[in-house]
């Protein structure tokens, strides 16, 4: 069986919310320990979909004064979970980005996704906040740490080549209850 489409949206949708972000660290002690508190999980882990950073870039002209443009950018990673200090209302230096294989893509693809998160994540940012966190201070992090999420049916080079990379990794399997994709059959005969 081949990973759908169905699959990717379920987990994507799953780690949108925060207790479900928590489940998910739970498969991978050393991320759970990050979180600040765990009698406060709703105010300790902010989970984004498909997140954006705003990018500050600084350039120094010949009289050393300094200018700078922004830049939105969409990161390649599917969910970033930070870390909140449920006291003080920040956010502290950890940062999770989750990597959920997508259909039809191979372990390069997945790797590259990572790759090109860190680079864009070695400059100076800061997140885009969901519109209820808009009040914490969202600068970049101390350290990014990669977590990737692969299905049973995801194919064993792409396991073996995270397990190679060192990269962590959890297997999901998801239940029969999902809905499978409706087929193209049935588009055409409804219209």
């Amino acid at each position: 069986m081949l990973v759908k489409n169905s699959h990717y949206e379920e987990l994507l949708a799953e780690y949108s919310n925060s207790l479900s972000a928590i489940a998910l660290l739970k498969q991978y002690r050393p991320y759970l320990e990050m979180i600040p508190s765990l009698r406060r999980p709703d105010e300790s882990v902010i989970a984004i979909p498909l997140p954006n950073v705003r990018i500050r870039h600084e350039v120094s002209n010949s009289t050393g004064v300094q200018a700078g443009t922004v830049e939105v950018i969409e990161l390649p990673c599917d969910v970033v979970i930070l870390m909140c200090d449920p006291e003080w209302k920040i956010k502290t230096g950890a940062e999770i980005m989750i990597f959920i294989h997508r259909p039809h893509e191979d372990f390069s693809d997945l790797l590259r996704r990572w790759r090109q998160t860190e680079i864009l994540l070695s400059k100076n940012y800061d997140w885009l906040m969901p519109h209820r966190y808009k009040y914490i201070l969202s600068e970049g992090a101390e350290q990014i740490y990669p977590l990737f999420v692969v299905f049973a049916e995801t194919p064993e080079r792409i396991k073996r080549g995270l397990k190679g990379a060192a990269l962590p990794f959890v297997v999901q399997t998801l239940g029969s209850s999902l809905e499978e994709e409706p087929s193209e059959e049935i588009f055409t005969s409804q219209q």
